[in-house]
């Protein structure tokens, strides 16, 4: 029957006799599978470079269909529950999707489902069976991603305080390349608001003609309109997830370009902007993200409470402004640590370093007075940015809607000394955490170490590709890609006493096998002129410091196109709530250097069984 089947939908094409490597490529495309076009130039040109012609025939399309499509391993599948090696019958079908893929509760429907959606054979089809070609098909769809399908779509309670997410969050968002000359551009909001980015950073600095402009302030970065960048966000703000977008603004703006500023907030987003408060005007904890869909939330400096500023909403505030005081010597854009040594140089005993980040620094600090337009200031609702002290200082005078920034070298520092209180700290209120000033590369840290502890806006150079991009993208995958995860019960609880580095009683230890059989069509090496590569798998573990792993397979020499590995590696995980697990794929150039081909991250319990 295949065989009638695929003849029928080729023979037309071989009406001359032979076609070339054009037309081989859109008859295979007309056969829905997946093709890499270096792959099949390369099977193609084994076959006619014996003969010294460009075309092939109707049995050399053939070969070369077989070749790709027909997988040894996936007919390995197919023949242990087909009993002719032929058809699947619907009943066959079942016992493959519950013991192979863990699908229980898979019955008749379930299998008629697939038999109608990939079965490419009509009378195959219409008897409810399924042939090799069908489950082939099967086999490489969406239906048999890694990633489990129901967190593809929003799962989760959306109905928390907003404290309780991981939120998707980025650094100097305008910035497309290095952050020292490179070019500014509203691409840099497009794209990561397109990735499901949920908080934007915007460095407005005073332009000319009264028009704020963003650009990476004192270097020569080039410089875009404050307005041009809002009208993006505007545009782009729910495209990829209908929840709240925060906009971080790091202001270097005089008070009278603070209130342009606001002028286009407001006449730009108009109903998108949240001016004001969710329900109840006295605010004890914070909204949820389902209370603020498609809301746009400004995250900037305030004066005074949010109930002072709701009372002035119809008065005219044109040309006022407010003040507010702060620590002079920790300022947010240089790294407070590099100047203001926080521990003792001494050898002195663990317990006293322990305390020592959390108590106000010993420098006599200058308080300083920045003035804040109280138009752009009563903009800020539940986002109020609030110098970061101490954990004990935030712990009694903090409210609810007042957020901390913290640079990443003093955040580390609280990781390693003072790990219980950060956590009891993002349990309670929203943290940043952003890149250390000197990586003008736009280099990343690893985020992990950050989530480890709760913190709900780890911002990343979305603009620089790396392991640390693929974290960032691999756990905002969960959730239906929507932004905000949801922080594991311990991070989100406010007497919890979990640290990374001492997990105890939050332990659920997971045992993870995983068997890597094959590759196929694996993007072939740069430095290969044969289309071939030395494949390996390197399977990683991140998570906290206990769970982090990374194990290797062998190496298939020579072999991009179906590499088979058929080995297994066993993990145990004892937080799999925070565990992402990312497969890297290299091709080994040498004894000392691998070539990366690619790789895919995902959340530990996105991960689909079978």
């Amino acid at each position: 029957i295949s065989h009638t089947w695929f003849l029928s939908i080729i023979q037309n094409e071989f009406r001359t006799g032979k076609i070339n490597l054009d037309s081989t490529m859109k008859l295979l495309e007309k056969l829905q599978i997946p093709f890499d076009f270096a792959h099949v130039k390369h099977v193609f040109k084994k076959t006619v470079d014996k003969r010294k012609e460009h075309t092939i025939n109707i049995e050399d399309f053939r070969a070369i269909y077989r070749t790709i499509v027909h997988r040894p391993e996936f007919s390995e599948l197919f023949c242990a529950y087909s009993p002719n090696c032929k058809i699947l019958a619907d009943t066959e079908l079942i016992e493959f999707l519950r013991k192979e893929q863990y699908e229980t509760e898979a019955c008749g429907t379930t299998a008629l489902e697939i038999i109608l959606k990939y079965e490419p054979i009509e009378e195959v089809r219409k008897r409810r069976q399924m042939s090799f070609e069908g489950f082939i098909r099967f086999m490489s769809s969406e239906d048999c991603s890694v990633f489990k399908n129901d967190h593809r779509t929003i799962y989760q309670d959306m109905n928390h305080p907003l404290c309780d997410y991981f939120i998707s969050s980025s650094h100097n968002t305008y910035l497309i390349a290095d952050q020292l000359i490179g070019p500014s551009h509203l691409w840099g909001y497009t794209s990561a608001l397109l990735k499901g980015c949920r908080c934007l950073e915007i460095d407005c600095w005073d332009g000319s003609n009264n028009e704020p402009v963003v650009y990476h302030g004192h270097t020569l970065t080039s410089k875009i309109p404050f307005h041009s960048v809002i009208q993006v966000i505007d545009k782009y703000a729910f495209v990829a997830s209908d929840y709240p977008v925060v906009l971080s603004l790091e202001n270097h703006c005089s008070p009278k370009q603070q209130e342009v500023m606001a002028g286009y907030l407001e006449s730009i987003l108009g109903d998108k902007l949240l001016t004001s408060t969710v329900g109840g005007s006295v605010v004890t904890q914070l909204p949820s993200p389902e209370a603020l869909k498609f809301k746009i939330l400004v995250k900037n400096k305030k004066v005074g409470t949010i109930e002072e500023g709701m009372l002035r909403r119809d008065l005219d505030s044109h040309g006022e402004t407010g003040e507010v005081s702060e620590f002079e010597n920790l300022s947010d854009e240089d790294e407070p640590d590099e100047k203001v040594p926080l521990y003792p140089k001494s050898n002195s005993s663990k317990r006293k370093s322990e305390r020592r980040p959390s108590s106000p620094p010993r420098k006599k600090a200058k308080m300083k007075k920045i003035k804040i337009a109280i138009a752009l200031s009563d903009l800020v609702i539940y986002t109020k940015s609030e110098k970061f002290v101490s954990f004990e200082h935030s712990l009694t005078n903090q409210n609810c809607y007042e957020n901390n920034s913290i640079g990443e070298v003093r955040a580390r520092k609280f990781v390693k000394h003072s790990a219980k209180e950060f956590v009891s700290h993002t349990s309670r209120f929203i943290t940043r955490i952003y890149p250390k000033g000197t990586r003008a590369n736009s280099s990343n840290y690893n985020p992990q170490e950050f989530w480890n502890v709760g913190c709900q806006m780890v911002a990343l150079n979305f603009q620089t590709p790396g392991v640390q991009m693929e974290l960032q993208n691999g756990k905002f995958l969960d959730n239906g890609g929507c932004g905000y995860i949801l922080k594991p019960e311990f991070l989100r609880n406010r007497s919890s006493t979990f640290t990374p580095h001492n997990v105890g009683r939050y332990s659920k230890p997971m045992s993870l096998s995983i068997r890597l059989i094959s590759g196929h069509q694996l993007p072939p090496s740069n430095l290969s002129k044969t289309n071939k590569a030395d494949p390996l798998v390197q399977i990683e573990i991140y998570g906290v410091p206990e769970d982090q792993a990374k194990k290797k397979s062998s190496v298939i020499k020579s072999n991009a196109l179906s590499p088979r590995w058929d080995e297994i590696f066993s993990f145990t995980v004892q937080v799999p709530e925070l565990a992402l697990i990312r497969f890297c794929v290299e091709d080994e150039i040498s004894l000392v250097a691998n070539e990366f081909l690619g790789q895919y991250t995902l959340p530990l319990l996105s991960l689909s069984k079978g």
